[in-house]
């Protein structure tokens, strides 16, 4: 019986199907390093962006409100405890705020005529905490009032790092503590 020209069936055989495969697999194994390895260093980038973000919005703060800190003033004016340093940090950051740390959620430029501070009203998430931190803390502060150089708190729990005393501003990890 002959054959109707065109008509021959192609295609690939399994050897040439399995040869491709082979190629494939290795051509992935050679590739996924190189982009573990770019994810980490976006990671360092994203944190060395956030940081710069930070540091701004506490200098920002600092230089409108008489050479304060965020923090270092509860919201309703009054000098923070320590469990309330935390809450005022990302308020007067997020929120608008008069000359003396009080917060408002509404602009009212009689009243509350600065802030916010940062463009998202939101603290950043921290891409590389230290890894006791739990995913849900990654944007939260550790705040304190200590006066000398800041330290990652040992098994930190908290993304950030933040002293209302001098106004440093850290990544809570040990190896990203001096970015």
């Amino acid at each position: 019986v002959m054959k109707k020209r065109g008509m021959e069936k192609s295609g690939f055989t399994v050897s040439e199907l399995i040869f491709v495969i082979i190629i494939l697999g290795i051509l992935a194994a050679l590739a996924l390093p190189q982009f573990s390895s770019s994810t980490g260093e976006a990671k360092v980038a994203t944190l060395s962006g956030n940081l710069v973000i930070m540091r701004t919005a506490v200098e920002m703060y600092y230089q409108q409100h008489g050479s304060t800190y965020p923090g270092y003033i509860h919201t309703d004016g009054n000098v923070a405890t320590a469990g309330q340093m935390e809450a005022a940090f990302v308020a007067q950051l997020t929120q608008y705020s008069d000359k003396d740390g009080k917060t408002s959620a509404t602009k009212d430029d009689a009243n509350f005529p600065y802030g916010p501070y940062l463009l998202n009203e939101a603290i950043p998430d921290n891409p590389l905490p230290d890894s006791a931190t739990d995913s849900t803390d990654i944007a939260t502060v550790e705040a304190d009032n200590n006066a000398d150089a800041l330290a990652a708190t040992a098994s930190a729990t908290k993304g950030w790092r933040y002293s209302v005393e001098t106004g440093q501003f850290i990544a809570n990890n040990a190896d990203y503590e001096t970015m």
